[in-house]
């Protein structure tokens, strides 16, 4: 058997592996030591960094595509009644995602707002909505004049706790928006059977989660309708951009009235010579064609960041102080718009979540909070104040609404989240180790952060 000769370096990088792996009882690639200060000396406080070079970028630019939108351009063809590429992209997604039917929108948002419209949500409705999510959940809701009552999260799933949403339905409850916010799915078995009981529609903001799946199925085909976002952060990108997704015919032909002025559209007639009721939503021909370029990469991706959200996983549980993100029941596949763990500050001598992050990004890895306490966000108040809820709401529903605007399981959530973007899932296994080992190093060193 050959010997083996160590580096100064490698020395030091198996000593410093042995040692944590003794802390913590398990196997991890080293530091990346470069001196023997590293160890020790967090980046934050002038140490060197434990992820020194760069991340995957986002959003990728396919320039096969190019060619694609100079003829679009080129033909004046620029505007949905005058072009074929949304049509075909709508085709091919409603395949993908395993849907009847497929309608594109202008985004996520008026995806949102046509499904209420349709749905027949309306002034002085109420609308039970997860709170930990992006603020156009709830806007829309107050777009069409109801009031969005919050049900509290899971903490462990970070989605919206089904055993809670029972004791918010009023009389005037109509429709549920449970969020699969970061691409993780709701337990919809229970969200759907508690809609039924009490006749509630159930709007899937699936914004967040194309090809996530529950049970085998994709989300966004679960509920009455579902939609998604195509915003440059997402992992099908067209800078802007949205979809709905649904299986009956009618509500579908009417989704697609509404988005395009109210044209009859299906087996939709006119009504007295007259148009229904719509806004303009549609789709541009250019967004189109960048989201087919970049439905040509979607499935790949997602079983990377899958996989190495997998794997963040398993290694980040060991850690004391922080808890990845657990399955809710029945979700079969989680897509990771962000990774998500939870930060117990006691496990790490109490140094403030705000420190962590800091020193997190120092070592090259960013990170950030997840979503504030959105239901005590100042625009809440602002609408309830407003002239048009208080003749809608009496002063009493609102006075009670105000009471019961308190979810512990979600300010916990929001207190304790931490997330990475889904560009880093797209790194190596390498860079998923620097990850890890650099949040045991900010443990180790955690009392240079007080």
């Amino acid at each position: 058997m050959k010997s083996r000769k160590f580096t100064r370096r490698q020395a030091l990088t198996t000593a410093s592996a042995g040692v944590a792996a003794a802390l913590f009882g398990f196997p991890f690639r080293s530091f990346g030591i470069r001196n023997g200060t590293q160890l020790t000396k967090l980046a934050v406080n002038g140490g060197d960094k434990v992820h020194p070079g760069p991340w995957p970028r986002w959003p990728y630019w396919d320039q096969q595509a190019e060619t694609g939108l100079v003829e679009m351009f080129r033909s004046g063809r620029w505007w949905r009644g005058g072009g074929e590429h949304v049509a075909e992209f709508e085709k091919k997604y409603a395949e993908l995602m395993g849907a009847p039917r497929c309608l594109a929108t202008a985004s996520g948002t008026t995806a949102l707002l046509t499904a209420m419209n349709v749905l027949g949500v309306d002034a002085g409705d109420e609308v039970l909505v997860s709170p930990f999510t992006f603020i156009a959940t709830y806007n829309v809701i107050f777009a069409t004049r109801a009031l969005p009552v919050f049900v509290d999260s899971d903490p462990e799933t970070f989605l919206l706790d089904p055993s809670a949403i029972e004791a918010k339905i009023t009389e005037r409850t109509v429709a549920i928006i449970p969020v699969h916010i970061y691409g993780l799915p709701v337990d919809m078995d229970s969200v759907n059977n508690v809609a039924k009981k009490h006749d509630l529609k159930v709007i899937e903001d699936a914004c967040q989660a194309w090809l996530a799946e529950y049970r085998g199925k994709k989300v966004g085909t679960l509920g009455d309708l579902g939609c998604f976002s195509f915003q440059n952060s997402k992992h099908l990108p067209s800078g802007e951009g949205g979809a709905i997704l649904g299986s009956d015919d009618d509500i579908m032909d009417r989704c697609h009235a509404y988005h395009n002025c109210g044209r009859p559209y299906g087996k939709m007639k006119s009504v007295s010579g007259n148009q229904y009721n719509g806004m303009n939503y549609r789709m541009q021909q250019s967004q189109a064609l960048i989201l087919l370029s970049q439905m040509k990469r979607i499935v790949k991706d997602n079983e990377i960041r899958q996989g190495n959200a997998l794997y963040l996983s398993e290694k980040l549980k060991d850690i004391p102080g922080i808890i990845p993100v657990k399955p809710a029941p029945g979700a079969t596949g989680a897509v990771y718009h962000m990774y998500p763990f939870r930060y117990i500050k006691e496990k790490f001598d109490d140094i403030p979540k705000e420190k962590f992050i800091r020193a997190l990004n120092a070592e090259g890895i960013p990170c950030a909070n997840g979503y504030g306490k959105q239901n005590k966000d100042g625009l809440i108040e602002e609408q309830l104040n407003s002239k048009g809820f208080k003749r809608l709401f009496s002063a009493s529903r609102l006075a009670q609404w105000r009471e019961e605007n308190f979810l512990p399981g979600n300010d916990m959530l929001c207190d304790q989240a931490v997330v990475f973007s889904q560009s880093m899932l797209l790194g190596s296994r390498s860079d998923m180790d620097d990850i890890v080992n650099a949040v045991i190093k900010i443990r180790e060193n955690r009392s240079s952060l007080k």
